[in-house]
């Protein structure tokens, strides 16, 4: 990032080949909608492009570019509120991205869907970034401009509440 930020355009595209598969999956999981998440994803390493200015020499990456992926995910929801994201059940739509294996049970991934967006954003955010994007929590609290504490206690609630959505599927499948 330091030479991208001196001026060297090879350091860019090391930066896109490296973090624009993770970043898009991310993406993908947050909203929902792989074509959503390909749009933000170009949109994310565009204002990386546009806040370089703004990057502090030493610090860490990933959860810079994580926040801006976050900031550019809540813009893109505050501006397109659309029915039409939700398949004609009225579910949110099975994700997958192209570098990850098909889920194993789909009915299982679409129930985890629905546990995770009943999540407060709050819970959502951090629970996406540890278990699905493999952040530490010292990373996720400096994505989102928390303290690792709040993060830890966010994510353990948000597992928390979770297990309780996912409960009757667990009792289900051990009948």
């Amino acid at each position: 990032m330091e030479r991208f930020c001196q001026g060297d355009a090879q350091a860019f595209d090391a930066l896109f080949q490296r973090y624009a598969r993770p970043v898009q999956g991310y993406l993908a999981r947050l909203t929902g909608s792989p074509a959503t998440a390909e749009d933000l994803a170009q949109l994310t390493f565009l204002s990386l492009v546009r806040a370089r200015g703004r990057y502090q020499a030493g610090a860490r990456v990933r959860p810079w570019l994580y926040a801006i992926a976050t900031n550019a995910a809540r813009d893109h929801a505050r501006r397109h509120r659309r029915p039409e994201d939700l398949t004609p059940e009225g579910e949110l739509p099975l994700t997958a991205v192209a570098d990850t294996p098909e889920p194993r049970d789909a009915g299982l991934e679409r129930a985890v869907q629905r546990a995770l967006a009943q999540l407060p954003e709050g819970q959502r955010l951090p629970i996406l970034m540890h278990r699905f994007e493999g952040m530490g929590f010292a990373e996720i609290a400096e994505a989102l401009g928390l303290t690792e504490s709040a993060v830890k206690v966010r994510a353990h609630r948000g597992y928390a509440r979770l297990r309780e959505l996912l409960a009757p599927l667990q009792e289900e499948t051990s009948r």
